[in-house]
């Protein structure tokens, strides 16, 4: 008789995620691609970027002297990693674009899909 939990278990039903919870790259696949001499070279599946109206708002901020996409998400959120989600949320594909105009509304929100906030 097979033990389950063994059997579970070699069914790779528990997979493991190459990257943590509050990375943007959490949930993403990897996937191999031979090189022309053999060797395999893994990489990220691509990441689609949630459309901001996904994302409940929180607040506004506006941006001042000085702000840069890190420091923002380290005032805002406590993490300075977490820039990407300020961008996200504000539609923006290149960091630098979140910061470069003085007085510019940032919308600080929840992670696409989490309810709760105000949708905006």
């Amino acid at each position: 008789m097979t033990d389950p939990l063994k059997a579970f278990l070699q069914a790779n039903a528990l997979s493991t995620t190459a990257f943590p919870p509050e990375s943007r790259y959490h949930g993403l696949e990897t996937a191999q691609w031979s090189r022309p001499d053999g060797e395999s070279v893994s990489y990220v599946r691509r990441r689609f970027i949630p459309p901001p109206e996904q994302h409940a708002l929180l607040h506004e901020v506006h941006v001042v002297q000085g702000d840069r996409p890190d420091t923002l998400a380290a005032r805002q959120l406590g993490d300075a990693e977490q820039y990407w989600r300020v961008c996200d949320a504000n539609g923006v594909l290149r960091p630098t674009d979140l910061t470069e105009t003085l007085g510019r509304r940032i919308r600080i929100t929840l992670p696409a899909g989490v309810p709760g906030g105000k949708h905006v």
